[in-house]
């Protein structure tokens, strides 16, 4: 925007005048390549929930149309189940919100740990416990936290597409309170994980 206000004429590449909705949508086509890229670094369950999450949110659909997708995506419906990420009944599945997921989970002892369920159960130790609770997870995760931050901001960038306030305010308070959890995830560190966090205020 300090673009279009220092300057009379913004240019496109073949020099004819660019819109602010045209450079919007150039920067958001961007983004979205920028973060499709990001999704290799996700395990095959997050990369299923989070196909499922842009269609779905946290709704229920069709187990059939689920099971497709986790062919496509290389994964079962059962082993998402198990993984503590998916509720399935009557011929219909859904994304567990944060506040339904296992309050007394462990991601040293977990044995099929996922980025979707560290994204959420720091969004629902920062909700319910504040940034000390948060930063707790994200010292124990160690080296997957900050692809987790990733996953927060592309879970963000979902919401905001599909007009989803509630999950974008909760995704976006991760987002914005995560230098200070970071922060904090330090302190608790031994002095060689300290190199994990180095980066996340970018």
């Amino acid at each position: 925007m300090a673009v279009f206000t220092r300057y009379a004429k913004v240019l496109d590449a073949q020099g004819q005048p660019l819109t602010v909705g045209e450079a919007l949508a150039l920067i958001n086509q961007t983004l979205d390549e920028v973060l499709t890229e990001q999704e290799g670094e996700f395990d095959t369950d997050t990369r299923w929930a989070l196909a499922w999450f842009e269609q779905n949110g946290f709704n229920e659909g069709e187990f059939g149309v689920a099971e497709t997708l986790s062919k496509a995506k290389n994964v079962s419906i059962d082993g998402i189940v198990e993984g503590g990420i998916l509720a399935s009944r009557g011929g219909k599945v859904r994304l567990l919100r944060p506040n339904e997921m296992a309050g007394d989970w462990d991601p040293t002892t977990d044995n099929r740990l996922t980025v979707w369920e560290a994204v959420h159960y720091i969004v629902h130790a920062l909700e319910s416990g504040g940034e000390s609770a948060a930063a707790t997870l994200v010292h124990q995760l160690g080296g997957l936290a900050e692809t987790a931050r990733e996953l927060a901001y592309r879970l963000y960038t979902i919401c905001e597409r599909k007009n989803r306030s509630e999950e974008a305010r909760a995704y976006n308070g991760l987002v914005q309170s995560w230098p200070e959890i970071a922060k904090l995830a330090r302190e608790r560190a031994p002095a060689e994980q300290v190199d994990i966090f180095r980066d996340s205020n970018r």
